[in-house]
């Protein structure tokens, strides 16, 4: 289990849409959206990409930066880089993306960033501070009021700013913003994860940030999932598994 107040380097073999490669370190006094997601999936393309060029919009790049992570881990002769900036400029996406390094064995293992975050299908949506912590990884569709909710409190934090505030600005997310399981979920997209039988409907977005990951490798998604804490547990536990740290 990595630290997500130390989250691993974004591994990547290229990027598209800047001159440079960027890294997180060096994207640290910003809020960080990062979007991994796979040309071919039909979560992605029908709500994770187009939330993502709805963000570009919306926030300040110097505030706010959105960036793609491309994870190859399944039809890898269909989703070759050359392809993937043909897509990205059919589909107008401006924003960076990282193309995520192979694994030792790519028809086996998976690509080394979503090995490093444990990452278990696309698409998944993961929010750092401008701290460089992890604060939120998000499985599945994320409605745009919550992520822009997340994000803006996020902004509102200070670069410097000590343990507390962020414990205080995640009790005020706790009591402001409803679960999402409270309420029934109709209509979303497929969430693809390695080895996962795709053939039917995927009626949840998940968010893994308190209690692990939704999928494992193999999987088939035809059963029940773990989701988010009662609503009513101690917010300390909450901020703990947020953070990783203590009060």
């Amino acid at each position: 289990m990595f630290d997500p107040e130390n989250p691993p380097e974004i591994a990547a073999t290229a990027w598209l849409n800047v001159k440079q490669p960027m890294t997180l370190k060096s994207l640290r006094g910003k809020v960080v959206v990062m979007a991994a997601f796979q040309m071919l999936c039909k979560g992605s393309n029908n709500h994770a990409l187009p939330q993502m060029t709805r963000l570009t919009r919306s926030f300040q790049r110097d505030e706010v930066e959105i960036i793609g992570l491309h994870m190859v881990f399944e039809n890898h002769a269909e989703m070759t880089p050359e392809k993937l900036a043909a897509f990205a400029t059919e589909h107008d996406l401006d924003f960076p993306i990282a193309i995520d390094r192979p694994g030792k064995n790519p028809a086996q293992d998976l690509p080394q960033t979503m090995a490093a975050y444990e990452i278990q299908g696309t698409p998944t949506i993961l929010l750092f501070d401008r701290q460089g912590r992890l604060r939120r990884h998000y499985l599945g569709q994320v409605d745009d009021l919550r992520l822009g909710a997340e994000i803006m409190a996020l902004a509102m934090e200070e670069a410097k700013a000590p343990r507390e505030a962020s414990i205080a600005i995640e009790r005020k997310l706790h009591a402001t913003l409803s679960d999402p399981h409270d309420h029934d979920h109709h209509g979303h997209d497929h969430v693809h994860g390695p080895g996962c039988n795709h053939g039917h409907d995927h009626g949840h977005a998940h968010h893994a940030h308190d209690d692990g990951h939704v999928h494992g490798p193999g999987c088939n998604h035809d059963h029940d999932h773990d989701h988010a804490p009662d609503p009513k547990k101690a917010v300390a536990d909450a901020v703990k598994a947020q953070l990783h740290g203590k009060r």
